[in-house]
């Protein structure tokens, strides 16, 4: 590789890196007495002269980045003896989390807090007007104190041009491009975000979510196929991440989070879930048993299922309970509901009968032992043990959790507030309740968009809580 003719002020370059755009260099700065890192343009796009015009405008707007969090400092935008444009920048010793990547998936905890503080640095460059472009793992530089900074802002912007279609040239990187850039559409920060959900996919997995043999095969899937299950790929990951890499990896834009940070603390909260545990009450033996069986069509996963239990809850009371897909089987038929009355408390014990399997689980719907809020418990923990009270039919119950859960959640615009307005929706509805439960599902639609779910549940609150 040949040395660039950079200004004597750059004595020693050595070559780091190189890549479709240029190579890098790491440099002393005679006159600071400083390693830098010196990333020259390559030749072949020196050449068009647009574009070298526009990577020197956009690299000096990049350098107005310098400040934000997390943002690759630039001291330096100039050319080279021989003409070449070059960004000089600080160097980051521990090398890129690519480089990291490298041995694997990153501990949990690790890459979450990369993933915020790469989070931190593109919202405030979206706030700035500016979209990166090129979000990937190479271009994430771990720093001296361990923590991550972006760069590259003015080269992803630069390349982002029509009239740049070079035969040959893939700009961009496949494995972390949303659809619509693939596509030639306008990107915007959501472009971004769906590449760092790419990312931290990558981290917590060790691989990328639509890894292929070919980079064609990789962008026909970023553009057809649906987000693989990262808990499938490492079982030790909760279930919960998959639904917000759901939302992250949406294939249209409007549909993923509003911010990279709301992925990344959906993210987080996903993980922090720890796995549920049946809770098994004993009817008393001198209880007189009453049953109610009702059937339903199969619904598939994702469908709300509000049955009405005359005597169960309060008159008129509506039971919500399987939110999403009651016990998860999409060929369930039968639910048989039994109430079991023993003074003031009633057990209800729900047997599901689905492709020829069992389930049995048994709760209480009075008392005082399964509800309330436990000391120093989560937003996102009670939000699930509300949920979970909600699916074996315990409404009452679940109330007082999820007002919890949602007063915790309040103002974080996150998929877990929104899942926790919904469900407090439900539960209060269920308990003969009108009141507020239109303003938390806007609150939850406001959030996460248009569900059928809400939809439907908002259709059943106009018709029974009208004047």
């Amino acid at each position: 590789m040949t040395r660039p003719a950079l200004p004597p002020r750059y004595a020693t370059p050595e070559p780091i890196a190189s890549g479709g755009m240029g190579e890098v260099y790491r440099a002393t700065d005679a006159t600071l007495g400083r390693t830098v890192a010196v990333k020259v343009l390559s030749e072949r796009w020196a050449s068009h002269d647009e574009f070298h015009a526009r990577f020197l405008r956009e690299a000096r707007t990049a350098a107005n980045l310098s400040g934000e969090p997390h943002v690759i400092s630039i001291y330096d935008v100039s050319e080279t003896g021989d003409g070449l444009p070059f960004i000089v920048m600080e160097y980051a010793t521990h090398g890129t989390v690519g480089d990291r990547l490298e041995r694997g998936a990153v501990p949990s905890e690790e890459a979450l807090r990369w993933l915020e503080q790469a989070a931190q640095a593109l919202d405030s460059a979206h706030a700035r007007g500016v979209v990166h472009r090129d979000v990937k793992p190479a271009n994430l530089l771990i720093a001296d104190d361990e923590t991550i900074r972006v760069s590259d802002f003015g080269i992803a912007r630069a390349a982002d041009q029509d009239t740049l279609t070079e035969v040959g040239s893939v700009l961009g990187s496949v494995g972390y491009m949303a659809p619509e850039q693939a596509r030639g559409e306008p990107t915007s920060p959501a472009s971004d975000r769906y590449a760092l959900a790419c990312v931290a996919f990558e981290l917590l997995t060790g691989r990328r979510p639509y890894e292929r043999e070919s980079s064609a095969a990789e962008a026909a899937a970023h553009a057809h196929e649906e987000p693989p299950s990262a808990h499938e790929l490492d079982p030790r990951l909760p279930t919960r991440v998959d639904a917000v890499f759901a939302r992250g990896l949406a294939k249209r834009p409007e549909e993923r989070h509003p911010t990279c940070a709301a992925f990344v603390g959906d993210l987080r909260a996903a993980l922090a879930a720890r796995p549920s545990t049946a809770t098994t009450v004993a009817a008393a033996p001198a209880a007189r048993t009453v049953h109610h069986t009702t059937r339903y069509p199969s619904r598939p996963r994702g469908a709300v299922l509000l049955a009405g239990v005359a005597g169960l809850l309060a008159a008129g009371a509506a039971l919500a309970w399987g939110l999403n897909g009651l016990g998860g089987e999409s060929g369930s038929a039968t639910v048989v509901l039994t109430q079991t009355v023993a003074g003031k408390e009633r057990t209800v014990v729900v047997t599901q009968t689905a492709e020829g399997a069992t389930v049995e689980r048994t709760v209480t719907s009075g008392g005082t032992g399964a509800v309330g809020s436990r000391s120093g418990e989560s937003g996102s923990s009670l939000n699930d043990r509300g949920f979970r009270l909600l699916q074996a039919g315990d409404a009452r119950g679940a109330l007082p959790v999820l007002e919890s859960a949602v007063a915790d959640l309040q103002g974080s615009s996150s998929i877990t507030e929104a899942y926790a307005s919904y469900n407090l929706a439900v539960a209060r509805f269920a308990n003969g309740r009108c009141d507020g439960v239109v303003e938390l599902l806007d609150r939850s639609q406001e959030i996460q968009g248009e569900r059928k779910e809400i939809d439907r549940l908002r259709k059943q609150v106009e018709k029974r809580c009208q004047d």
